[in-house]
């Protein structure tokens, strides 16, 4: 039964009728693959499992999955994917939702196939209906399950779906497609960019690309050094939570959940108050973390100190620290390779300390690191951009759908 319903608060005028709302098995044909589970082969047909779908695409790289060519009739006799079918997974992960963008792939279990009738209601809308928050969090509050959290196809079906008319339908997917276009992009732009950084540090580091100072002339030979001999390696401690005087101070308190991607330290709410014979860390040190999520990096943007899961490197003045970041980042794949195999992978200072690295003259130094933070700059700039287009299109989302 199709019932009249509010509209939302954003809408493309183009007719004056009310917006309708109906359960999504009278405006789909909606196929659930649930069933035994097909026969893997090491080739053939892609399966599109739960693992396959984020939301808004397809992943074909996350998982890789086949059936054999002979099976596909059979995995596939409750209906085949054409283009534009939109999916959307019931477990692990439920809720995520992705367009069919090519149809000789074969769909798994926990994955449901709809396909909007003609007229009625448009895959494209339907897509970003689907991801919209007000139709996710009353997806999440029918599901069931305790870690995992699932949804019934039993359920899903009679899920209410609101849609106006078949026009406006078109000019909201046109336009959200139109912002996905620029999310896609700039999600490109930034994997090619990180590639880049991947490939001129390995160059840099390896000495098959050299800089030459402001004369055009080359620069000495690089010497290999010690961590230690690089500056003076420092490793943290917690202060006692328990003693209420050593917090809420002027020095950032450090932890490894204030390292994240990004070059500089994640500015920390917690403080505490500076004492005699405490390991302050200045501006620009080297923090690593070396116990249990070994291989973070950053440098600190204020005087700090850290927990006892980092290991930080103070640099000397004859030693640029920006450059002893791209030096030590380069090395992180090694350095885990090298990690203790007890319960809790370690990497002591004494292991830390003895550290080797070829290491050019500070001028080099300054050349390699200005370097290389330009092209940081830029991928920052592009990841800001990024986030900055998700977030306006769950802003859409919210107003466009109710």
């Amino acid at each position: 039964m199709v019932a009249k319903f509010i509209a939302p608060k954003l809408r493309f005028k183009v007719s004056t009728e009310d917006w309708q709302k109906s359960p999504i098995n009278e405006i789909t044909s909606y196929v659930d693959y649930r069933g035994k589970t097909p026969a893997k082969t090491d080739s053939g047909i892609f399966l599109v499992t739960a693992k396959n779908i984020r939301m808004g695409f397809i992943d074909y790289k996350s998982s890789e999955e086949f059936i054999a060519e002979v099976d596909y009739e059979n995995v596939m006799s409750r209906g085949k994917p054409a283009i534009g079918d939109v999916l959307i997974t019931t477990e692990a992960p439920m809720g995520n939702i992705a367009s069919v963008d090519r149809v000789d792939i074969a769909l798994a279990q926990r994955v449901i196939k709809l396909r909007g009738i003609k007229s009625v209601i448009g895959n494209g809308f339907l897509k970003y209906r689907l991801q919209s928050k007000q139709f996710q969090d009353e997806l999440n509050s029918k599901s069931s399950g305790g870690t995992v959290k699932g949804i019934k196809g039993s359920v899903l079906h009679k899920m209410k779906v609101a849609f106006p008319v078949f026009e406006e339908q078109t000019k909201i997917a046109n336009f959200l497609t139109a912002v996905d276009t620029k999310i896609s992009q700039l999600t490109k732009k930034h994997q090619l960019l990180t590639l880049y950084k991947k490939g001129v540090m390995q160059k840099i580091f390896s000495q098959e690309l050299r800089f030459k100072d402001d004369d055009g002339r080359e620069f000495g030979e690089w010497k290999e050094m010690k961590f230690d001999d690089l500056g003076t390696i420092v490793t943290g401690k917690t202060p006692s939570t328990s003693d209420e005087s050593l917090w809420n101070g002027d020095i950032l308190f450090i932890t490894p959940t204030d390292i994240g991607e990004e070059k500089y330290q994640i500015c920390s709410a917690r403080t505490v108050v500076k004492k005699e014979k405490m390991n302050v860390l200045p501006t620009h040190s080297i923090m690593f973390t070396c116990i249990a999520s070994i291989g973070k990096m950053a440098l600190s943007i204020k005087p700090c100190i850290t927990n006892q899961q980092i290991n930080s490197l103070i640099p000397s003045n004859s030693h640029y620290g920006e450059f002893i970041y791209y030096a030590i980042l380069n090395m992180v794949d090694f350095i885990k390779s090298t990690q203790s195999t007890t319960t809790l992978p370690i990497i002591n200072k004494t292991d830390f300390s003895k550290f080797l690295v070829d290491i050019p003259c500070y001028k080099e130094q300054t050349k390699i690191a200005n370097f290389l933070t330009a092209i940081d700059d830029k991928i920052t700039n592009v990841k800001s951009q990024l986030e900055a287009a998700k977030q306006y299109k769950q802003g859409l989302l919210q107003q466009m759908f109710v």
